[in-house]
């Protein structure tokens, strides 16, 4: 039980692997007013740093799960790195399926909704962790723009438009759910952007490195394609953010 060894080098060096920066993730901290001693799940963690870098600052204490061996670890070192691994623990598992022993005043699943087949299947997953009156944060993409063609839709990762709401639709499928929007902090093109081409340049050193293996044609080709697909369509396209909610 792993990732696809693409993936996992793919992202590198990255520490937040979803186009936030540091700043997006420390204001997302503040903005839902974090406090000392609270709980946290963060269910597809990747290599911690939303935990760790919220433990170092807010005092918060959780649980990260990950079906990444090699993300996993990472979170770890990262957790002794900032001192807090004494508040933090990373569990390498699926996040779909894990079952948390407590219940938690946040649960978070930041962009990775694919874990319940959408945002409203990862809210229910989300939910059966959440203590009353809990909050929930979720990463999801959404059109900045209308997509006028299949080519511009395939080149943001989705197979059809309706893969994706609108900012708009996107709110109001979270609220017909039973969920209020009390928060929310959004990518930008500059923070797409750092996301995007640091994969451009780990992808090249990597590729330098291992001219003959087995994932390299795939690579050449991504490398090829993919920083024209990211200006072209994704960074005008393509928006991303958290959400933070809170049941009605």
């Amino acid at each position: 039980m792993d990732l696809d060894r693409s993936f996992v080098i793919r992202e590198g060096d990255l520490r937040i692997l979803n186009p936030f920066d540091d700043d997006k993730l420390a204001a997302l901290g503040r903005a839902i007013r974090l406090r000392p001693d609270d709980t946290l799940l963060d269910l597809c963690s990747g290599k911690g740093e939303l935990l760790c870098t919220w433990s170092r600052t807010h005092g918060v204490r959780g649980t990260g799960v990950d079906l990444s061996t090699v993300f996993t670890a990472a979170a770890r070192r990262r957790a002794v790195e900032l001192a807090v691994a004494d508040r933090v623990r990373f569990v390498h598992d699926d996040a779909a399926g894990y079952v948390h022993p407590e219940k938690v005043d946040v649960a978070a699943c930041v962009g990775a909704t694919w874990i319940g087949g959408g945002v409203v299947g990862t809210i229910d997953i989300l939910a059966r962790a959440l203590r009353p009156g809990g909050m929930l944060l979720v990463g999801e993409p959404y059109w900045r723009r209308e997509p006028p063609d299949q080519e511009t839709v395939a080149a943001c990762h989705a197979t059809a438009r309706d893969d994706f709401d609108d900012l708009p639709g996107l709110i109001r499928r979270v609220q017909a759910h039973g969920w209020d929007v009390v928060e929310m902090v959004l990518a930008d093109q500059d923070s797409w952007d750092r996301y995007a081409a640091a994969h451009w340049l780990t992808l090249r050193r990597w590729l330098d490195a291992h001219p003959d293996d087995d994932l390299a044609e795939g690579f050449r080709q991504e490398l090829t394609e993919d920083p024209v697909q990211h200006v072209r369509y994704r960074r005008e396209y393509l928006g991303w953010g958290v959400f933070a909610l809170l049941q009605r």
